[in-house]
């Protein structure tokens, strides 16, 4: 191919700047045009891009969010948009397009891929929540970010004897706040993928705590559990603080972390993923080949039909609740 363009789409995550990065050099290095396109499909539709090139992705590997924005765009989903987008990237000889995003804007990829316009997707989601791939870019920073954050929030925790819940990101997943539980200590962890009952899972295992010596407590609840709480009688975190402190006594408080989980400079891994991700992707393009998903698998890179990519599934890890829950007491 000798145009391809890039863009971000949905939820922003650390890491994408350093895939847009590998794209544009690897398609710069090997004699393609590329063109950075702005607010994703939104920005396709209306023709807003610009060409690239070495110099356009100078220091942005170490920045957060996304050089070429992301926006939402529900007219893409209709026939009418698509084929405003179809007509963009014919007048503008685009040959294929690299897709950073999750599994909404993968969908927006496949009815691409569908029409002739070949695309190959990056999996950039803070979610970790895509079914054919074990690692998505910006999970390792947001985790970290969350980690940092429950860490500063129990040195107050502790002088005051309080139990603090805290509310991480993750609405159908989750992964962020089961390994943030774990890697905290928090007493119990309330993820959307398993069943739980409020007075089994986080009093009695409080007071069986409180029998150790324990005098201060951490919660972590994905956001993803609204419902299931309600159907228990809570409504979000701050009911649940108030229900833990009139059932045991303690003082209790609750934070939502909410979108400071999203920024900052994205880790090591981060950085390095993205770029093994981006280079594959314009690889892939540049063959000729479209259709795809990249995606990290045991540690290395694959890349997979993008239809076959979106039907896969992805499971918790029931040992490493099992593990979380032995170890918190």
């Amino acid at each position: 191919m000798k145009t391809i363009a890039v863009l971000t789409s949905g939820g922003d995550a650390p890491g994408m700047n350093a895939a847009i990065r590998a794209v544009v050099r690897t398609g710069c290095e090997n004699g393609a045009r590329v063109l950075g396109i702005r607010r994703g499909y939104l920005g396709l539709m209306h023709g807003d891009m610009f060409e690239m090139n070495l110099r356009s992705v100078s220091d942005i590997i170490h920045r957060g969010g996304t050089m070429l924005y992301s926006a939402r765009c529900p007219e893409f989903a209709t026939e009418e948009g698509m084929q405003k987008a179809i007509e963009i990237c014919k007048a503008n000889e685009i040959e294929g397009i690299v897709v950073i995003g999750g599994d909404g804007s993968f969908r927006g990829a496949r009815d691409l891929s569908m029409r002739g316009i070949n695309c190959v997707g990056i999996p950039g989601t803070i979610d970790n929540d895509i079914g054919c791939c074990d690692y998505t870019i910006g999970y390792d920073t947001c985790l970290n970010t969350i980690m940092d954050m429950i860490d500063r929030i129990r040195d107050t925790s502790e002088s005051h004897d309080r139990c603090t819940v805290v509310e991480v990101m993750g609405r159908r997943a989750g992964y962020l706040a089961l390994n943030a539980g774990i890697a905290i200590g928090a007493t119990s962890i309330l993820i959307p993928e398993l069943p739980f009952d409020i007075e089994k899972d986080i009093i009695e295992r409080m007071r069986r705590t409180q029998k150790t010596g324990k005098e201060h407590f951490i919660i972590v609840v994905a956001e993803g559990v609204t419902e299931k709480l309600e159907a228990q009688g809570i409504h979000g975190v701050s009911s649940l603080a108030k229900y833990i402190e009139h059932n045991l006594g303690v003082e209790s408080r609750a934070t939502v972390l909410g979108h400071v989980q999203r920024g900052g400079s994205p880790s090591a891994k981060d950085r390095v993923v993205a770029s093994q991700m981006g280079s594959r992707a314009a690889h892939l393009l540049l063959d000729g080949i479209g259709n795809r998903v990249v995606a990290m698998q045991k540690e290395q890179i694959f890349d997979f039909d993008i239809f076959e990519a979106l039907n896969m599934t992805k499971s918790i890890d029931l040992n490493l609740y099992n593990i979380a829950m032995e170890i918190s007491i």
